[in-house]
């Protein structure tokens, strides 16, 4: 197995919410975007929130610049790894991204939400009790792995709205 490296995080000065995934999967590697598989429910669920329409027809430059108007940062819990296939349940020897400095670089951050329970529990260990006053909200995968309905994800993924 290669060893494979996640993506830089999507960050600036006014990010207030920090959007934690696990890793990329194949596609998004391919295509070296995040959520680029068709399936996944990210974009959608992010842009069903914000009001944005059409969400097909947006290229990947401009949904990041919809995330960075409202103030969303995007990044993956882990740094590298080893994983045969997209699934989680897949990944070895990974080691984390250093989140912990990112929160210190980007003091603005008010709220970290997890995609899915692989980034949850990683950045559970990965932090311990540092910034505690930092509410980390686990949501539903919208990986397409992940079977529950859209709108049952989207009921959670609500939590975002608060910090918005």
């Amino acid at each position: 197995m290669d060893r494979i490296n996640s993506f830089p995080p999507i960050i600036d000065e006014y990010s207030q919410i920090l959007i934690l995934g696990s890793i990329p999967g194949i596609v998004s590697l391919q295509k070296q975007q995040y959520y680029a598989h068709p399936q996944n429910h990210f974009w959608k669920m992010i842009f069903t929130l914000v009001e944005v329409e059409n969400v097909q027809n947006i290229d990947y430059t401009k949904k990041i610049g919809i995330l960075k108007k409202y103030h969303i940062a995007l990044w993956d819990v882990i740094e590298s790894y080893e994983r045969k296939g997209s699934g989680d349940a897949h990944i070895e020897n990974e080691e984390n991204n250093d989140v912990c400095r990112l929160l210190i670089k980007y003091p603005s951050i008010k709220a970290i939400f997890c995609n899915g329970q692989k980034a949850y529990k990683n950045l559970q260990r990965h932090l311990g009790n540092s910034f505690m006053e930092i509410p980390i909200v686990l949501l539903p995968s919208t990986s397409p792995l992940h079977t529950i309905p859209f709108e049952l994800k989207l009921e959670e993924w609500k939590k975002l709205l608060k910090y918005l």
